[in-house]
């Protein structure tokens, strides 16, 4: 039954298949045509629309990160300057700090020596006043121990008188000058 359906519909068609019926081109074209016009009329501005759309944001994305980059590169050169006076005013400090310990040093060591010759010239002066009152105490001891030798020697009590004393003293001061004459 299949090779009479296919023979009968080979009678048939006296038309080339390769070539399709003038019918068939007219209304494909009509198709064509209105899918072309939609297309063209609503399909394409709509496309236009959306690819300008998506264009101007790439751009605009494009602007965004070149602005990005260049306030990136700003803070970079602020940063570096900020660092750059942060180390200077380091070393100011440093040097700062070095000089105003040098300065309490000389000042400690300006005070130290204040303060040793203070010492040394009030050593010095109470020295110098034991050393007086040493002179006092042993002249009158040393007078008293002459006189008491020279009533000894003589055998009569000498008395404390001011003759006797100009004696004492006299001695004591031919004393002293033979002992710095020495030295």
């Amino acid at each position: 039954m299949l090779n009479a359906l296919v023979t009968v519909a080979a009678e048939e068609s006296t038309q080339d298949p390769l070539f399709p019926a003038g019918y068939d081109i007219i209304w494909s074209a009509v198709c064509f045509v209105i899918i072309a016009i939609v297309i063209c009329v609503v399909a394409l501005p709509r496309l236009n629309k959306v690819l300008d759309a998506r264009s101007a944001a790439i751009e605009g994305n494009i602007e965004k990160a070149d602005e990005a980059q260049r306030q990136a590169e700003a803070a970079l050169v602020e940063y570096t300057q900020q660092l750059a006076d942060a180390r200077r005013e380091a070393g100011e400090i440093r040097e700062g700090a070095r000089v105003d310990g040098k300065k309490i040093v000389d000042e400690a060591r300006a005070n130290a020596v204040v303060e040793a010759d203070r010492i040394t010239v009030s050593a010095h002066t109470q020295i110098e006043a034991e050393r007086q009152a040493a002179m006092v105490s042993l002249r009158q001891d040393v007078g008293s121990i002459a006189l008491d030798l020279a009533g000894n020697v003589i055998g009569e009590a000498m008395s404390e008188d001011a003759k006797a004393q100009a004696v004492v003293d006299r001695f004591l001061a031919d004393l002293e000058a033979s002992e710095k004459a020495a030295q």
